[in-house]
């Protein structure tokens, strides 16, 4: 049975002010043209960068430049092997965030736990969602030892979560930076895994804000944010009179954390625009009247075009995690619609082509 989830904060001037800087840099990135080579190079970057701060975090120790050559060129590094599977599994989850946001999937537990499992999971794509822990755990300081938070009992861990699902799906009328703020704290409260909690808290937000429009083209990082101050996460999401979850943590007033988070956003989301106005100004032509005719699916497939010239209803159905029916279909329905051009027509060996006029989008 779900345990009710009933957040405590107060929609402050503070988080309003933040609210509305959120929504016009999100405006402004929205109208900002870019050639679609460019914006995949960006959000590349992103993801590289998001990867390196979300496990920089949790005590990785690899650079940018050397998560990049793990990730990109499968080096190794000595006596970093455990460093490079969490890179590898942060950037394996936040692929499967992108796959779910397309298809617009609402969000379940068992995508929570498969997230989860992924983080884990040194980069293996297929993964069985992980269950929650069976036993109690603790936070405690690195340098003395002492315990900082007890989180609940396991037993309760379960309902807690599906209370948790279940908030998200009855608050959607929620600004979903607020929505995504809340989650994050809940999650992270919660701490239903031994490990890997503080990445999937940070990957569900992620999903959260994709699924609500809020992905911003996929190139922000918030993780960035977190990391430059690490002493002001901790004290925004450590709230309540005790350490103890039972007393007092669960019926805290979280405002100073939703203030906080949102405030995080928009910085993130004003950097974005920076860096992509800058981008713009040193990049190519303007292609954004062309971009805007494709939809988010097709946006994205681009970039397996940049890297073949022709591709399989299978690579197709990958990038989107699709199953081979609805593949064939989608490439029948771009197809139809001229934004592809077949290949080899056999039924087995069926291949597809960028059409002719889009070929400029990546050239």
């Amino acid at each position: 049975m779900p345990i009710k989830f009933n957040p405590i904060y107060t929609i402050t001037p503070e988080i309003v002010n933040s609210l509305m800087r959120i929504e016009a840099a999100k405006e402004k990135v929205a109208h900002l043209p870019l050639t679609a080579k460019l914006l995949n190079s960006l959000r590349e970057t992103a993801r590289l960068y998001t990867t390196h701060y979300s496990t920089m975090i949790e005590g990785n120790k690899l650079e940018p430049d050397q998560v990049e050559a793990v990730l990109k060129h499968n080096e190794h590094f000595p006596d970093k092997e455990r460093d490079e599977k969490e890179v590898k599994g942060y950037y394996t989850a936040i692929a499967q965030i992108e796959n779910w946001a397309a298809r617009g999937d609402p969000i379940t537990e068992n995508m929570i736990q498969i997230l989860h499992a992924l983080v884990m999971g040194g980069g293996r794509a297929k993964v069985k969602p992980t269950s929650y822990r069976d036993g109690q755990n603790a936070i405690r300081d690195s340098r003395s030892g002492v315990i900082v938070y007890m989180p609940p009992e396991y037993s309760d861990v379960p309902g807690l979560m599906k209370g948790l699902v279940y908030w998200l799906k009855s608050n959607e009328t929620l600004p979903c930076p607020v929505l995504a703020g809340i989650a994050h704290y809940q999650f992270a409260t919660i701490h239903p895994y031994y490990d890997g909690n503080g990445r999937t808290a940070r990957l569900l937000t992620s999903l959260i804000l994709h699924l609500g429009g809020y992905d911003l083209k996929g190139l922000y990082s918030l993780e960035e944010y977190y990391a430059r101050n690490l002493g002001n996460y901790y004290d925004a999401i450590s709230i309540g009179p005790s350490h103890n979850y039972y007393m007092g943590q669960a019926q805290a007033d979280i405002t100073r954390w939703v203030d906080y988070f949102i405030c995080g956003m928009a910085v993130a989301f004003e950097n974005i625009f920076k860096r992509m106005n800058h981008a713009q100004k040193h990049g190519d032509i303007d292609q954004t009247e062309m971009m805007r005719k494709l939809d988010r699916k097709q946006r994205q497939a681009l970039q397996l075009f940049e890297e073949f010239e022709t591709v399989t209803a299978s690579q197709i159905g990958k990038l989107f995690g699709f199953k081979p029916r609805t593949s064939a279909q989608l490439c029948k329905t771009w197809t139809n619609a001229g934004f592809l051009d077949i290949v080899d027509f056999s039924n087995k060996g069926r291949k597809y082509r960028l059409a002719k006029k889009y070929k400029k989008l990546i050239e």
